[in-house]
């Protein structure tokens, strides 16, 4: 006889145990039409499961981020029973959703054309309109054995021995074809359809290049077909930005398969950027009240040990090498140098708060597979900060972190974020107390800020709450950037101590920061998010001048030194090429502004100025386009902001 309980507060009362769908059906035709799940006090299940207590339930829709999360995962299971109507002889391995989409890894004797590809999206719109029946069924472990050991799918098989014996299984059926899964799922392949197949890749059984390759295929769903076409658009933008792309042809960076995967090559043009990213991040932390750190790349594995990466980041780190029979392994992280630093000397309460930054180079050993250009790399910098304090100091450092992050980021132009605050999760270390204080803490500054966020309850790590913020780009894709970690258990592996104002010794509260992230994955995000168009404080080169002709060579090259002089970055073309030519090689070099000059501007002591978008800004006195550019430099402007600036 359960009552249940609606998320507007209202109660719904039967007589008897009810499914999800006879609830939908309750409230209003509609509803059960849209619905694809319910969630029973919290817990996600399947439409056509009884609820016979007591308990507050909500409908799940196409439009809820459960539903999409479903959605996916049912077009994933989709895409597989399309696979084995058209080819029998493939294994199905997982087919989890992702950000964005889902993937099924296959063994597959060969690998998965476009063609393929086709006619597998084809056979998949063909079950959405049969509008198959999804149905749950539940095996004990043999039973389940058994069944995919008839099957030949043996790589189910495998994933079902590592369940420990006695548990209960659950299989999803739709038409003939069978899958193990979790749950829950749409209740018909009908309810599916606003989905794309988008490429294949290699994948390793388990992600272990010591197992067999797999072929992976990735596709995108969405609640309906004009989500779907959006996000087709974006995907065609983002080819059109990609950065791997875009930094070859603009020489900033290389990947050089020589020195090893995932190890990034900074090119003169690249190195340019990356040093006026620094100089900016740098005097942005000294005029925040930070002193600048620089520590070993490596470090006694012991040191691993203590801090706990050896037992909890072990799978992510390099070997250790030996050196005169002491173990040294290479940094994964900054922070415990940072310790070691703070526990040279004993410390008052009246240090803190001590704030401490560095542009950081770790290693992380990332599988072959999982590497993509400056995104994920094996060896990367981090602008790791870290901050420690007393109790009563966090909530004043964290809105101190919060602005730096804003002025930091906003200079980048970018200004649109999603906010987490992550709280307690179930294991954690530290004190109701502390915990409750710095979790205030964090939502106090957030207050403060005016920063919109959303809470992800239990999201937090073991070791303390914390934020993360992920920027939007150009296109609207959302990049993990900034996070702001509180830590109670460093300063208590470590015996971290200041003396109190009381005398006693106390553990200082540890802040883990990072604004970027690292500077490549960073730079990554920056090039695609200007599509190389960068603005011109941070381009590489921010004019050039272009003689018509040799009679204009040293006039020319007076203009360069000039701009040069001024600590502008600029170049000086010189080739025996018609300027047609010229204008269009820099226009593609994506050079913000191009300074052509004939007789009549050597005469005249002019330039005349083009922008790199095709813009024409006539002829102008050198000395107004050194201050134009002088002042769009300082104030890191747009460079068609100029017209504003040049005066005369």
């Amino acid at each position: 006889m359960p009552d249940l309980q609606l998320p507007d507060g209202s109660l719904r009362h039967f007589d008897a145990p009810v499914s999800g769908l006879q609830l939908a059906q309750a409230i209003g035709p509609g509803l059960a039409k849209a619905a694809l799940a319910i969630k029973v006090e919290g817990v996600l299940q399947d439409l056509s499961e009884p609820i016979s207590h007591d308990a507050a339930v909500a409908i799940i829709t196409r439009d809820a981020p459960e539903g999409l999360e479903i959605l996916r995962h049912s077009t994933a299971h989709l895409l597989a029973q399309a696979v084995k109507s058209l080819y029998p002889e493939a294994q199905v391995t997982i087919g989890p959703s992702i950000e964005n989409g889902f993937y099924y890894d296959f063994a597959f004797p060969r690998g998965f054309t476009p063609e393929d590809l086709a006619a597998i999206e084809a056979r998949m719109q063909d079950l959405v309109r049969a509008n198959l029946p999804v149905r749950r069924e539940e095996l004990d472990r043999d039973a389940a054995i058994a069944l995919f050991e008839g099957m030949g799918e043996y790589y189910k098989v495998e994933i079902i021995r590592a369940i420990p014996a006695g548990e209960t299984l659950s299989l999803y059926r739709q038409g003939d074809f069978v899958d193990l899964c979790r749950g829950p799922h749409v209740p018909a392949t009908g309810l599916l359809g606003a989905f794309k197949l988008t490429r294949v890749a290699g994948a390793y059984w388990r992600g272990d290049a010591r197992n067999p390759m797999l072929q992976r295929i990735y596709g995108t769903a969405w609640p309906d077909q004009k989500a779907l076409d959006a996000y087709l658009r974006q995907l065609a933008e983002a080819e059109r930005r990609d950065h791997r792309r875009i930094g070859t042809e603009l020489e900033l960076f290389s990947i050089q398969e020589d020195a090893g995967g995932g190890l990034v090559f900074w090119h003169p043009m690249g190195a340019r950027v990356r040093r006026v990213v620094e100089d900016f991040w740098r005097t942005a932390h000294v005029d925040g009240g930070y002193e600048l750190l620089y520590t070993p790349h490596i470090a006694h594995e012991q040191l691993w040990f203590t801090s706990g990466h050896k037992d909890f980041y072990g799978e992510s780190m390099f070997q250790a090498m030996e050196d005169e029979g002491q173990p040294y392994q290479l940094k994964p992280m900054n922070c415990p140098f940072h310790i070691l630093i703070y526990k040279d000397r004993m410390h008052s309460y009246r240090d803190l708060p001590m704030r401490w930054a560095e542009l950081g180079t770790v290693y992380r050993h990332e599988m072959s597979g999982a590497l993509h250009g400056l995104m994920r790399v094996r060896g990367f910098t981090q602008d790791d900060a870290h901050i420690f304090c007393r109790p009563d100091q966090i909530e004043a450092e964290i809105v101190g972190v919060l602005e730096l992050i804003q002025e930091i980021l906003g200079a980048f132009g970018f200004d649109r974020y999603e906010i987490n605050l992550s709280t307690r999760p179930e294991h954690s270390v530290g004190s109701d107390a502390i915990w409750e204080a710095a979790t205030g803490a964090l939502r106090n500054a957030l207050d403060k800020k005016g920063m919109a966020y959303a809470v992800d309850a239990g999201g937090g790590a073991f070791y303390g709450p914390k934020i993360d913020l992920k920027i939007e780009d150009a296109i609207g894709r959302k990049w993990q950037c900034s996070t702001v970690q509180l830590d109670f258990n460093l300063p208590e592996r470590f015996a971290m101590e200041y003396v109190a104002e009381d005398g006693s010794r106390q553990a200082p509260i540890m802040i883990h920061r990072a604004i970027f992230g690292s500077l490549e994955r960073f730079f990554g995000v920056l090039i695609e998010h200007y599509e190389g168009k960068f603005p011109l404080w941070l381009a590489p080169v921010q004019a050039v001048v272009l003689p018509i002709s040799e009679h204009q060579a040293d006039y020319a090259g007076r203009v360069q030194r000039q701009l040069l002089e001024a600590e502008l970055r600029c170049d000086l073309d010189l080739r025996n090429e018609k300027i047609g030519y010229k204008i269009r090689a820099h226009t593609l070099r994506r050079i913000p502004f191009l300074l052509v000059v004939g007789e009549r501007e050597k005469e005249a002591g002019t330039v005349a100025v083009r922008t790199r978008d095709g813009l024409d800004l006539g002829s102008v006195a050198v000395a107004s386009v050194l201050e134009a550019l002088r002042l769009m430099n300082q104030r890191r402007v747009n460079v068609l902001d100029w017209q504003g600036e040049r005066g005369g």
